[in-house]
């Protein structure tokens, strides 16, 4: 087996004659390798600066005088089994692909909207741990099965890449997780104390302020993890092919600056965390006791922080203390293919897993949130009838279900509609009320006369008024007249009377009649 501890160039042997060079039993052109820059080299290795080949054992490439080659095996073909790095990584890629289905689950469940949409809380809101979750998930997955290729691969290249590549971007993905799930808790109490009363919580610009300001900064310190980490040429991290060459190519790029500013602005983020949970225990939850003793503080913080998250906040600090670890000391980091797994799956890959795992168990024992919400509105409901004194078993409001023009057989339903149209309702109410005013008969002008005489013949017609007439004759009586049967007289007297053709007059039912 090659010794891949030193990596040097070694003379070619000789041959048969001076052009004649021989590397594992095979005969090469000298001139052919002179011309194309192919060396020898101690871990039995033949390259050059674009291509390299297995030269040792049962490997026995052939050269042409064009420069390419016969029975050749790459470099970076699998030569080792899969080691412990890999076993470990195989284990929590299949971890991480099996929370994806319970993760969809939960975001089925939590995300699914059951009461109509607001404008001051949206269900998106409460979707973003799921999103994050999932990214994270694809993230280790690819992560952990490409460790696999890290074991078997005779020099290192793309796998490590790989590997490393979606690792690193699990750090800023489990700490948006992690930050969305303190938001939203804190969310979901203002939105339990707004819906209880509009007016408990007062207007508070300081409170407004935070609350906007608090996701830009913790985004914009996750996004500058990112940038100092990803974009970035991965390159020097695949020469790892001899001690000497990490020292001097792999270990300087896997602990320059652009890391160890990664995990500050890691760091910071977390500190966002952690400053957006106190926020938000302290403006929705009962406030601490006076005198207010820094103790008791931390007490009073202690008891109204959430079980979840005495498990997510310490396994995050976990990964980013982690990340200022490697971004310091070469030895411990996933960067190098011969560090100790321990190091890597115990304080890498194994806080992502407790934390996603956390988040999936508390996903699946809390309900959703709507579901909470109505049965917290149902109980006020309670209490509300009780201090009227409507008591006894009352059916659900789908038990009776009155269409338009039906009756309830319900008395108290009944009595409730009855009221609510005497208040005035919603928009049904507003239809009936107009559908009223348009199907009511228009009022009558009077018309106020003495003696009236109106006579029709066949040819011709006179009319004889022997009073004043105050008012123009309603449209009722003109049509009545023209109506009548040709050669007939139609007379009408009166005395001091006032006629009128009004309908019975409509009864009030609201304001809104009048």
């Amino acid at each position: 087996m090659a010794d891949l501890e030193r990596r040097s160039l070694l003379p070619f042997s000789a041959g048969d004659n001076a052009s004649d060079a021989v590397i594992n039993g095979i005969h090469f052109n000298r001139t052919a390798l002179d011309h194309y820059h192919y060396g020898l080299y101690t871990n039995g290795t033949l390259s050059n600066d674009s291509s390299c080949y297995l030269a040792f054992d049962h490997y026995q490439p052939a050269m042409f005088s064009n420069g390419s080659f016969a029975n050749e095996t790459s470099c970076y073909a699998p030569y080792y089994g899969i080691r412990q790095r890999g076993i470990l990584g195989l284990v929590c890629g299949c971890l991480f692909a099996a929370s994806i289905i319970f993760t969809i689950v939960n975001l089925r469940k939590h995300g699914r909207r059951l009461l109509p949409l607001g404008k001051r809380f949206r269900p998106v809101g409460r979707r973003w741990q799921w999103y994050w979750l999932l990214f994270t998930a694809g993230c280790g997955t690819v992560s952990g099965l490409v460790s696999v290729d890290v074991d078997r691969g005779y020099l290192q290249s793309l796998p490590i890449v790989l590997q490393n590549f979606f690792y690193y971007l699990m750090t800023p993905a489990i700490l948006a997780a992690v930050w969305e799930s303190v938001r939203h808790w804190g969310s979901w109490q203002e939105r339990q104390i707004y819906d209880g009363d509009n007016y408990s919580l007062a207007p508070d610009a300081v409170r407004e302020r935070t609350e906007f300001w608090m996701p830009l900064v913790f985004y914009l310190f996750g996004f500058m993890n990112f940038f100092m980490t990803i974009p970035r040429s991965w390159t020097a991290i695949e020469y790892q092919r001899s001690t000497e060459q990490q020292r001097a190519e792999a270990q300087p790029a896997a602990t320059d600056g652009r890391f160890k500013a990664a995990a500050a602005f890691a760091l910071l983020a977390w500190l966002v965390i952690l400053y957006s949970l106190r926020h938000s225990i302290h403006h929705y939850r009962p406030p601490a006791p006076a005198p207010t003793h820094p103790l008791r503080r931390v007490r009073h913080l202690a008891h109204h922080t959430p079980y979840k998250f005495w498990v997510l906040l310490p396994l995050s600090l976990v990964v980013v203390g982690y990340a200022i670890a490697t971004s310091i000391e070469w030895a411990i980091s996933p960067l190098k293919f011969d560090a100790s797994s321990g190091w890597i799956y115990g304080l890498g890959y194994a806080p992502v897993l407790l934390i996603v795992l956390a988040c999936e168990v508390c996903g699946y024992r809390d309900e959703n949130e709507d579901v909470l919400l109505i049965r917290q509105r149902r109980d006020r409901g309670r209490v509300v009838d009780a201090e009227l004194g409507i008591l006894g078993n009352q059916k659900p409001a789908w038990w009776h279900r009155a269409g338009p023009g039906e009756v309830s057989r319900d008395p108290l339903l009944a009595l409730r509609m009855a009221v609510r149209n005497e208040v005035g309702g919603g928009p049904s109410t507003h239809r009936k009320v107009e559908r009223a005013m348009e199907m009511r008969p228009l009022p009558t002008m009077t018309t106020t006369a003495t003696t009236t005489t109106t006579t029709v013949t066949k040819g011709a017609t006179t009319t004889t008024t022997d009073a004043t007439t105050r008012a123009a004759t309603s449209p009722s009586s003109s049509s009545s007249s023209s109506s009548s049967r040709p050669e007939s007289t139609l007379t009408t007297s009166s005395s001091d009377t006032r006629r009128s053709d009004q309908a019975p007059a409509t009864r009030i039912r609201s304001m809104l009649d009048v």
